[in-house]
């Protein structure tokens, strides 16, 4: 039951969005310029960030049975898949952002992004998302087990067995 759970979360999360209309050449291009700015130094930030959470995982895993030499290749290489992948990601980014927002909208952020305030966004928000991500993890097992239990509870209620 739990790996239901976890695979309707999951589900929930990749769900595709609703297709708006096809953003104009203008919102596009504004679009891009956001996306420029905004890419700049996210993709590494991400990247260690996302390392820095799963890759403790990994090398724990490996360490009893590879030598350091080995896990230090492993490493440079999930590094550089991250950072290809997050690249890949980022590479939709411009068409997503005209789907949401029209061009003045982009504009406007374009403009806070540029600014001293904007800037320091860029560079804090990647570390703040990891650490809401941090608080956010432990916390995904209690859902998930209380869920359960309720989940449990409607299914006898109904007449239903496990």
């Amino acid at each position: 039951m739990r790996r239901l759970v976890g695979m309707m979360m999951l589900a929930c999360c990749l769900a595709a969005p609703v297709k708006a209309q096809d953003p104009s050449a203008e919102t596009l291009a504004a679009a891009r310029e956001l996306s420029a700015i905004m890419t700049g130094d996210t993709i590494g930030q991400m990247t260690t960030a996302m390392s820095a959470q799963i890759w403790p995982t990994i090398a724990q895993q490996l360490s009893a049975k590879v030598d350091a030499a080995t896990i230090a290749e492993i490493r440079a290489e999930f590094e550089r898949s991250l950072t290809d992948f997050t690249g890949e990601v980022m590479k939709d980014a411009p068409e997503t952002y005209a789907r949401h927002f029209t061009a003045q909208e982009l504009r406007d952020m374009v403009a806070f992004y540029k600014s001293p305030s904007g800037a320091k966004a860029l560079r804090e928000m990647p570390k703040v998302m990891t650490d809401v991500g941090t608080r956010l993890a432990p916390r995904l097992q209690t859902l998930q087990t209380g869920f359960d239990a309720r989940m449990q509870a409607i299914l006898q209620k109904h007449g239903y067995k496990n």
